[in-house]
């Protein structure tokens, strides 16, 4: 998904979405060189997911075991 930032308001970038909504989005996750007009892609990071679904099962193993 690509989100182009439309303007930046305090603490939040407002973003507007594929269907031309806009939502808020924390300042604090918005890469620091973006600017108004930047395209944002969001994806899902399947290897990173994974990675923590193991590592909380082991810890849930440990800890209920």
């Amino acid at each position: 998904m690509k989100v182009i930032i439309d303007r930046f308001e305090n603490d939040f970038a407002v973003v507007e979405l594929e269907d031309l909504t806009t939502v808020n989005v924390p300042r604090a996750i918005i890469p620091a060189d973006a600017k108004e007009g930047s395209v944002l892609s969001i994806r899902c990071d399947e290897e990173e997911t994974e990675k923590r679904r193991r590592k909380l099962k082991s810890k849930m193993n440990a800890l209920f075991s």
